[in-house]
């Protein structure tokens, strides 16, 4: 009997401890704990609609370039507002399983921020601001070289010497571009001058159509912009005038008109970024990447650019990479006079980045609004 009892009791700890190993292996699969087989899903966020065939369509080809490449699941919402919806629309997407968020605007950093320091375990991604954390990288690329570039092509194509600039807001990122296009405009043509008409959009098609055909009337013959949409590329063809471009080639808007444009070019950096984390390697940074990333670069040139600047474009282009122009080198002053870059002296990326870059280089018509 004894025996009997004792092989009962042997089998049914034997039970207990396959059950328990058992029950351990469901349980390490349905959290996840083994990473080698977690999953990931990427959220984007963007200002605009991805059919704006500038900013958020060129962020849009980044998240598909994701896809492709690492055939990881994505999700999007466009049309954000820079305001408290953006961290509703964060929280959603948490909910909906991303554990990766990419917000494309500088009015999404204060929201992502906050949203950062409640999900400690989401990778997050803000675009254009600087502020970072453990879990939060803050990244851009250096647009003013092509923009730089692209003044080039402006300052040898203007019969009338006078370039209109339809501006977005004003921020740092903004008046960096206006201030090296202007630089490269002058570093051909220092007679011309740059004027600028703010529009305080980044979406609004007939808003920023407007204030080009108002540079346009002024005696602009040249238009160059730094919002979303086509509008001002649109005015100029109409007007029989010529352009410049921003984030995507724009020649299919206005094949008359354009010339080049400064692009984006997302995709990589977010395979080489959504990799890391899944090497286990990524680490919070402050991302700027200049021309030699191909983050950023200029479109190739049209037949409506002049004679000459294809030439004096790669020479410039060829500097810049070199680091032998850095663009942002003294002597400078600004557009009434005051010298703001003593020569010799290089602007730091602190100095490019901070809130006090609001001054306009000299040859810019306008003040900053």
């Amino acid at each position: 009997m004894k025996r009997k009892l004792s092989l009962f009791l042997v089998i049914i700890m034997a039970m207990v401890i396959l059950l328990t190993g058992c029950g351990g292996s469901e349980s390490e699969e349905a959290t996840g704990t083994n990473d080698q087989e977690k999953q990931y899903k990427v959220g984007f966020i963007y200002v605009g609609p991805i059919g704006d065939g500038g900013w958020s369509y060129a962020q849009n080809e980044g998240r598909l370039y994701l896809e492709e490449k690492l055939g990881v699941p994505t999700i999007y919402k466009e049309s954000v507002p820079e305001e408290a919806e953006c961290e509703k629309v964060i929280n959603d997407m948490i909910d909906e399983g991303c554990n990766i968020i990419f917000t494309t605007s500088f009015g999404f950093m204060d929201w992502t921020e906050r949203a950062a320091k409640n999900h400690p375990d989401v990778y997050f991604f803000h675009c254009s601001g600087y502020k970072t954390l453990e879990n939060m990288t803050a990244y851009f690329g250096r647009m003013y070289q092509p923009r730089y570039l692209s003044g080039i092509v402006a300052g040898l194509k203007t019969e009338s010497n006078k370039i209109g600039y339809v501006a977005a807001h004003n921020i740092p990122e903004v008046l960096r571009g206006i201030n090296a296009f202007t630089l490269g405009v002058r570093s051909v043509n220092p007679d011309a001058t740059v004027h600028v008409k703010w529009t305080k959009t980044w979406y609004d098609p007939a808003k920023e159509k407007e204030a080009a055909k108002a540079l346009l009337a002024e005696g602009c013959d040249v238009i160059a912009q730094h919002q979303d949409t086509a509008g001002p590329q649109q005015a100029a063809e109409e007007a029989g005038k010529w352009s410049i471009g921003y984030n995507t080639d724009m020649v299919a808007v206005a094949p008359k008109a354009y010339m080049t444009a400064p692009i984006w070019n997302w995709g990589p950096y977010y395979v080489e970024q959504v990799q890391a984390i899944m090497d286990g390697t990524w680490k919070s940074e402050n991302y700027w990447g200049g021309m030699e990333t191909g983050i950023v670069d200029l479109a190739p040139l049209t037949e409506n650019a002049p004679e000459g600047a294809a030439e004096a474009v790669e020479a410039a282009k060829a500097k810049i990479l070199s680091g032998e122009n850095k663009i942002f080198t003294g002597p400078l002053k600004d557009n009434t006079g005051e010298l703001r870059v003593p020569e010799g002296v290089t602007l730091t990326d602190q100095e490019l980045t901070s809130a006090d870059f609001n001054w306009l280089v000299e040859g810019v018509i306008g003040t900053v609004e």
